[in-house]
Parts: structure tokens; sequence; C-alpha cells
């Protein structure tokens, strides 16, 4: 056991020294594979984001139906009286006029402008949650409604969230086709790094091989050369995503402040933080032992050069 661990560390300090020995090379791969990794993982920040907003919004389709502004108390509980007999409707709540103005003014961070108001522009409003909620069925509920007496404008309110959904989907595919490509760019990255060390140490290996050396030895380093390079530019890659953050977040809050509102991006999780180290180095080792399997079957002691 501690023969296996003293070897292992022979191969981890000379996988430093190949670093050591190309310092700007190894520096510019390990940049390329970091922006690289950034893309992806950046468009994962902004759609999590972007979903995890979305879940504070309204999650289940709802009609608005709202009055005209001097509909009277018993033209409203007439509406009222019909939302109740409706076997469509699940459930409804009614929003008075003057309840609406109180919650834009605490809201808008206008109370200043809300309060020069000659009179209140706000209609009654009665939030419907419907019992059918596919699309066919709200729209033939809204349609009805916007028949009814006194009733001045009838929206789905969850149309747009319906096409949020269907954007951050989209977007989901984006990244993980996106992050598909880059992983073989890694790969192929670290392969072609791995191949160029192999050639310029032949000799190196061929004389390994000659006092008796396995290829399992003689590859290890190379292996852990690629994962190294690999993690590292997850190092890269999280410093960026993360600085991007900071910076983005910044100007949201000068925006929440203007708009009296608050909405600040999440930064990587702990768990997405070490995948983020962990994918990139499994990538790495695989390009590694692609390149090197493949080239050192090529390197035989005393072959023609």
């Amino acid at each position: 056991m501690m023969v296996w661990i003293a070897q292992h560390g022979r191969s981890f300090t000379a996988t430093f020294a190949r670093f050591a020995r190309t310092p700007l090379g190894a520096a510019l791969n390990i940049l390329v594979i970091g922006i690289a990794l950034s893309l992806p993982v950046g468009l994962y920040v902004v759609i999590d984001n972007l979903q995890a907003a979305s879940h504070h919004l309204a999650a289940e389709p709802q009609v608005s139906a709202f009055m005209v502004l001097d509909a009277s108390r018993a033209e409203v509980a007439q509406v009222e009286a019909r939302l109740k007999q409706d076997p469509r409707v699940q459930r409804f709540h009614f929003v008075p006029r003057d309840q609406a103005l109180q919650e834009l003014k605490q809201s808008s961070g206008l109370a200043d402008v809300v309060d020069t108001l000659p009179q209140n522009p706000l209609p009654d409003a009665f939030i419907i949650t419907a019992k059918d909620s596919t699309p066919q069925a709200l729209e033939a509920l809204r349609d009805e409604i916007k028949q009814w007496q006194r009733v001045a404008h009838v929206q789905l309110d969850a149309a747009w969230a319906r096409r949020l959904d269907a954007a951050l989907r989209l977007g989901r595919l984006l990244v993980a086709t996106v992050a598909a490509l880059l992983a073989l760019a890694l790969i192929a990255v670290t392969f072609n790094t791995i191949r160029l060390q192999v050639l310029t140490q032949r000799d190196e290996i061929e004389v390994t091989k000659l006092i008796g050396a396995t290829d399992a030895f003689i590859r290890r380093p190379f292996l852990y050369f690629g994962a190294l390079q690999g993690c590292v530019g997850g190092v890269v890659a999280w410093l960026i995503v993360n600085g991007g953050v900071y910076l983005v977040n910044r100007n949201l809050g000068e925006l929440s402040h203007v708009y009296a509102t608050l909405f600040q991006l999440k930064y990587l999780t702990p768990g997405d933080s070490l995948s983020l180290l962990i994918f990139p180095a499994v990538l790495g080792w695989f390009g590694a032992w692609l390149s090197v399997g493949r080239h050192l079957a090529l390197i035989e002691p005393g072959a023609n050069k």
C-alpha cells in the first residue's frame, strides 16, 4: 500500500514538473479551457435564476376580469354570483379598487404620484382560477366573461408564463448542446497537449521501457496532467462566472433601487461548484488517456525513428 501511494506521489510531483517546464503553454491551455467552460455554465446560471424567479410568480393559469370604473355594488355582486354558479370556476378572489390602489402604492414606489391622483383610476377585479387549465378551456372562459355586462376587460395572466417556460426549456437544451460541444473541445485540447508531450519525451519513454517500466507507470503522470489541467480550468471558469454574477448584481442593485424591486442573481451553489471542478478533471483525464494510450503503443524501444 505504501509503495502504491509513493508511486502516485511521484507521478503527481512529475505532473507539476511538466507544468513548470512549459508554464506559458500550460497557462494558455488552462485559460482556453476556463473560458470555454464559463460559456455553458454562465448560461446555466442565467436560466436557473430565471426559473427560480418565475416560481415566485403565478404558477397556475388565472383569468382576471376587470369591471367598468363606475360599476355599482349590485353589478359587482351579480358578476360574483355568476362566477359562483359557473361549474368551470374552481375559485375566485375579489379585489376591490381601493385595495388595488393601496397595493399599487406600496409596491410600485410611486406613493407620491398615487397620492396626487384626483380619483382612483383602478377598477374592481376578479382573479379567477379555472378547473380546466388547458389553453382552449381558459380562452373559452375568457371569451364568455367578456360578454358579461359591466365587465370592461378580461385577460389571461399566465399566458406569458407559458411562453417563459417554453423559452427556459429551449435554453436548457441550448446549454446541454453547448456543454456537449465544449466537452468534446476540452477532450481535443487535452488530447493534442498530451500528444505533443509524448512525442517530445519519446527518447525518455523508450529508456524507461527498456529498464522495465510498465505502460501504466508511464501513462500515470500524463493522466494526472490532463486531470489537473481540466480541474484548474474549472477553477478559472468558476472565477469568471462568479465574477460575472458579482458585476451583474452591482448593476441590478442600482436598478432595484430605482424601480423599488429586489432581484439578484444567485451564485453557483457548492454542489454546482464541485461539479465544475470534477467534470473538466474527468474530461481532461479521459482526453489524456485516449492520447497517451494511442501514442504510447507506437513507441517501442529500438524501433526506427
